[in-house]
Parts: C-alpha cells; sequence; structure tokens
C-alpha cells in the first residue's frame, strides 16, 4: 500500500506544470508557500482555484503557442 502511495505522489510531482515554481520566481516567494495557497483556497472555494491552477498548467505548457513574435525592423528581415 505505501509502494501504491508513493507511485501516486511521484506521479503528481513529476507532473505539476510547475505552476507554483513559475508563480513563486514571479512573486520571489518559495514554491511551497504557493502550493499552500491553491490547497487551501481550494477547501474555501470550493475546488474553483484548481481549475484555475489546471488552466494555467496548460496555459505554461502550450506557451510557444501564445508568444508574440519578434516585431521585425524591415523588409528584409523574414
Amino acid at each position: 500500500m505505501r509502494k501504491f502511495i508513493q507511485k501516486i505522489v511521484f506521479f503528481f510531482e513529476m507532473r505539476s506544470f510547475g505552476v507554483s515554481e513559475w508563480w513563486g520566481k514571479k512573486l520571489g516567494v518559495r514554491s511551497s508557500k504557493v502550493r499552500l495557497f491553491f490547497i487551501y483556497s481550494s477547501f474555501i472555494a470550493l475546488g474553483s482555484p484548481l481549475v484555475i491552477y489546471l488552466g494555467m498548467g496548460w496555459i505554461l505548457e502550450n506557451k510557444h503557442i501564445f508568444k508574440m513574435r519578434k516585431k521585425r525592423t524591415s523588409i528584409w528581415e523574414l
């Protein structure tokens, strides 16, 4: 039973999208504090922050789609 729980924890740690780490770097706080914020706010708001977290994770995984192209300075830069 313990091995099974460890596998589940490892799976979620490896696929956590890096959202809390990204927010931690942006805000200058530890990522564990950001994770705790999402956990506590999910209990208070009945899971809606979890949906926001997953949305941010999807955006971070696919940020190459949302990046703006570098503006060209001349017509010869193709």
